[in-house]
């Protein structure tokens, strides 16, 4: 028998994009009135909150209560994806807002996942049916998600992401204690599209950790590094030794995960 329930809610966004977000919440005792908000990678590669769902579950069985969302033009939410993701900061927002409303609640913490969890570009669908005999992309974000083909699609090579959209949102919420992010692209090639995120968060005042594997293809230790010797605030590094962008972001992780997002809770 789970701990947990899972409910469905619309949000609705400041320019009118409909949003399907998931509120997982434990049976139990809820430990902190303390909401974490997840946000998942970048939905032009095709991404979607299914691919968040162990790190909800795995939160609320520890007693803290989780929402994940779809962004706009991803899962069942309207609208359509932006480029750079700057868009769906205005989702970020709206759903941070309605956790607090309706929830009653004044802290949120944000954690951003990278895009190991989904790494089909829309233009390489025509390769599905010859690399794995799985489900198709679309019934990869319907609740009957399965490990399997989360680790088959955690194998490919993609591009970042959608941390960056949430720590462009962490100063624009008051509610937003701390930032978490798990597997941030730094690099040079990442930022070609997702530069212009990288001063909101390195200049946010607001505690941080960024959690990377030291073999991540998108951002090296040393970028990393590099870039955080210029941030504001309290910033932690968590690194993975050996682990890849995309093996640190699969499904085999989300416990890890789970257990790094809480231990930086009791710490704000």
């Amino acid at each position: 028998m789970s701990n947990y329930t899972v409910e469905s809610s619309p949000v609705e966004t400041s320019d009118g994009v409909k949003l399907h977000a998931r509120l997982f919440k434990p049976t139990g005792e809820i430990k902190d009135n303390l909401v974490v908000v997840l946000v998942h990678p970048y939905s032009i590669l095709g991404a979607c909150q299914g691919l968040l769902k162990g790190m909800a579950a795995g939160l609320a069985e520890k007693g803290y209560r989780a929402v994940t969302f779809d962004t706009r033009g991803a899962g069942r939410s309207s609208g359509r994806a932006s480029l750079t993701g700057f868009a769906e900061i205005k989702d970020v927002d709206a759903v941070c807002k309605w956790v607090c409303l309706d929830l009653s609640v004044d802290r949120t913490l944000l954690v951003g996942s990278s895009a190991g969890r989904m790494n089909i570009v829309h233009a390489r669908g025509q390769q599905w049916e010859t690399q794995t005999s799985g489900p198709s992309p679309e019934i990869f974000c319907s609740d009957t998600i399965s490990s399997f083909i989360q680790n088959q699609l955690a194998m490919r090579r993609g591009g970042p992401t959608g941390a960056p959209i949430a720590g462009s949102a962490v100063d624009q919420i008051e509610q937003v204690v701390g930032y978490v992010s798990l597997g941030y692209p730094f690099g040079m090639t990442a930022s070609i599209l997702f530069g212009r995120h990288h001063n909101s968060i390195l200049k946010s005042p607001k505690p941080k950790l960024l959690v990377m594997g030291t073999r991540d293809g998108f951002t090296s230790v040393k970028q990393l590094n590099n870039k955080l010797s210029s941030a504001a605030g309290r910033v932690e590094t968590h690194l993975i030794e050996g682990l890849s962008h995309f093996q640190m972001e699969g499904p085999s992780y989300d416990v890890q995960m789970v257990n790094l997002i809480l231990e930086f809770v009791a710490s704000l």
